[in-house]
């Protein structure tokens, strides 16, 4: 199937072949359906919290942190061109003489003529203004004019703000008075509030695309003093990219290998699951991941924060008491009472499943089983009560060897022709909202190796098109996913306040997003 120059190229991508024939083999046969046991619901796999509770986590967060290496990981790869989807539309297929008529065919809130109608409400008002008076435009003629398409035009293309190529951590998001913010910054501003150490340094790491990494270092130099001074804390901000080595082949419809013009093998981004990459290669202990565009103003960050202090606080907690029973394990200093107590807190502290089989178990086979189970990285997931918003759900899920935990579900992953699977997927009353705090290190202080804890059998596979042919992509199991999937997990109620993703420019015009 490879040529000698196919080689080349795999291993010039820092991959196997090995690793490719593996690949092509999971186009041919599939990746398996998740099976579903049920829903995590409240008190059934995911906690809610008593303010009361919320308060003491808080604090035990607050005393403690300073013990810990603490970081925000913000995944921030990509353009950000589907925010513009529908402007890129409207460029498309507007008849510039008569722009309003298709502005007015749909005026529902992600319409190109709600952006219209409150352009003044964007942040980046301020410099697309700016920008097009450098070419002697004013916005306020072309709006009278019904001259759309040029406003629309130096929003999304080179000429003027270029937002359809920069990715989002770079665009303004929220409006100070009068001047825009930038996802970056609010992002450095959120770690301000909790992840600093006792020196007050505030630990971020971006993943990013090689394309944007000098705008990111640019606009990192330029902000960086003012929110040190601002904030009273010392910024340390790393970035890296997806690695090349993470690519997967694509396939054609008849999964062989999808080539080039050139007769080269086409490989794709392997989407966020990558970035278990740059994870396992952080520095840091205690790890906070957040997506870029969930993020809120000032207004709105004692609420988001309090709760990021409440899942730290229960991590470090948990992973304390995990510790101590490990260290007493491995000292071979526990009876049948202490064995007990440990059991008790695997299954009800950390849901962890302890079949049937453990009661028939001597006591040396049941260390060796808690052991093993406690001795994993560990994630603390914030989960949303669910109002109609998309995104992955978390479920009790039974893999492949026949163990039942706790995962993070995507409905691309669920076979929902199936009737009980279907049902499980109806009775979920939560989703995923991507808010972490992750473990990483174990009770000796050495780090996990994460690729020890992913299945692959979660990947993905979708149908995308190259040159006018359909092609086959492959994602690997998602960061939050499959990438994770035998780390102990803790699913933990929060509010709704803490999810206001970016999906569209339009929502930027949402109250949560909007100045006071």
């Amino acid at each position: 199937m490879f040529t000698k120059k196919d080689i080349q190229q795999i291993e010039m991508k820092g991959t196997t072949l090995g690793l490719v024939e593996k690949q092509i083999e999971y186009f041919k046969k599939g990746f398996p359906f998740a099976d579903l046991q049920k829903p995590a619901v409240k008190n059934d796999g995911i906690t809610v919290f008593t303010e009361k509770r919320i308060d003491e986590l808080v604090r035990f967060f607050e005393k403690n942190k300073h013990r810990y290496q603490i970081v925000k990981f913000v995944p921030a790869s990509g353009a950000a061109s589907r925010m513009f989807k529908e402007l890129f539309h409207f460029l498309e297929t507007v008849n510039q003489d008569d722009q309003s008529e298709l502005l007015q065919s749909d005026t529902s809130f992600n319409s190109v003529y709600n952006f219209i109608k409150r352009l003044k409400d964007y942040a980046f008002y301020p410099e697309l203004e700016a920008s097009m008076a450098r070419d002697g435009i004013a916005i306020d003629d072309c709006l009278e004019k019904k001259d759309y398409f040029t406003i629309i035009e130096y929003v999304v293309n080179a000429k003027g703000l270029d937002y359809g190529s920069l990715p989002k951590g770079l665009l303004s998001f929220h409006s100070y008075q009068g001047k825009g913010r930038k996802a970056l910054e609010e992002h450095l501003v959120e770690a301000a509030h909790y992840a600093t150490d006792s020196e007050n340094n505030a630990r971020v790491h971006f993943t990013v695309s090689p394309e944007h990494m000098d705008n990111f270092h640019k606009t990192l130099e330029q902000v960086k003093d003012h929110y040190e001074k601002t904030h009273q804390v010392k910024f340390d901000v790393s970035f890296s990219i997806q690695k090349p080595s993470t690519d997967t082949i694509a396939v054609d419809m008849n999964n062989e290998p999808f080539r080039e013009v050139d007769g080269s093998l086409l490989f794709r981004p392997g989407g966020h699951g990558a970035l278990i990459e740059n994870l396992n290669e952080l520095e840091g202990d205690v790890v906070f991941i957040k997506n870029i565009d969930n993020i809120v103003p000032d207004r709105l960050k004692p609420e988001t924060t309090r709760y990021k202090k409440a899942i730290g606080g229960l991590l470090t907690s948990l992973r304390e008491q995990a510790f101590d029973y490990l260290k007493r394990m491995e000292l071979g200093n526990v009876d049948p009472e202490n064995l007990e107590d440990i059991r008790f807190f695997a299954e009800n502290d950390l849901n962890i499943n302890i079949p049937d089989s453990y009661n028939t178990m001597g006591d040396s086979e049941k260390v060796a089983f808690l052991y093993r189970n406690l001795n994993r990285p560990i994630r603390v997931c914030g989960m949303v009560k669910n109002e109609g918003e998309p995104g992955g759900g978390p479920f009790w899920v039974k893999n492949s060897r026949g163990e039942i935990s706790l995962q993070i579900v995507e409905s691309s992953q669920i076979n929902l022709s199936e009737p009980n699977q279907r049902s499980i997927v109806n009775a979920a009353t939560h989703f995923n909202p991507v808010d972490l705090v992750c473990g990483l290190t174990d009770f000796k202080n050495n780090r996990f190796d994460l690729h020890q804890f992913i299945d692959p059998e979660t990947g993905f596979i979708s149908i995308k098109s190259k040159a006018g042919k359909n092609l086959k992509a492959q994602e690997l199991p998602g960061l939050w996913n499959g990438a994770m999937a035998d780390w102990i997990t803790i699913f933990v109620e929060v509010p709704v306040i803490t999810f206001n993703p970016v999906k569209t420019v339009n929502d930027l015009l949402r109250d949560q997003h909007q100045p006071a």
